[in-house]
């Protein structure tokens, strides 16, 4: 008998409250380096004036990172650039350029390289951390993702909010 069939069981998740996990991008260019806190439900990266990250070197609206209903943070490249999840979107004519940003997904805007990063306990990427076994090891599904209407504020539609420590 393992612990997952074990009476009384409950599995983990790695659902987190709406937002939680500090998401945050990493940002690097020759020898410049910094930090952006993603704050708010979009992020749009470029050089133009009202950007939440503005970046010298890239067009007005290079990217947006949306956060999505589900909690999930997506890419989309409207410039020339690179993503390591969907490398060769770049290659072809009116292909998807967007892709869900896992924790240690990297894209170019320009010169510029960004990584996304979230704590693990609120990354979506794999039920239940997904860091046991192999990548071929059994993964159980989780439990259906929590409910994030705006009950309280929180959620899709009532914002979200970003706490520190």
């Amino acid at each position: 008998m393992t612990d997952q069939t074990a009476p009384g069981y409950k599995p983990t998740t790695t659902h987190a409250e709406w937002g939680a996990g500090d998401p945050r991008l990493l940002i690097s260019r020759e020898d410049d380096r910094s930090v952006h806190h993603i704050t708010t439900d979009t992020v749009r990266i470029g050089l133009a004036d009202g950007n939440e990250l503005r970046l010298d070197d890239t067009d007005p609206v290079h990217a947006t990172i949306t956060h999505d209903e589900r909690d999930e943070y997506v890419l989309t490249l409207h410039g020339a650039g690179e993503m390591n999840a969907n490398p060769l979107s770049a290659e072809t004519d009116g292909g998807d350029r967007s892709e869900i940003l896992r924790t240690g997904a990297r894209f170019t805007a320009g010169p510029w390289t960004l990584v996304f990063s979230r704590d693990e306990f609120a990354d979506h990427g794999r039920p239940f951390g997904g860091r046991e076994g192999g990548e071929f090891d059994d993964q159980p599904p989780q439990p259906a993702r929590p409910d994030y209407s705006p009950s309280d504020g929180d959620g899709p539609d009532g914002g979200m909010e970003v706490k520190d420590g």
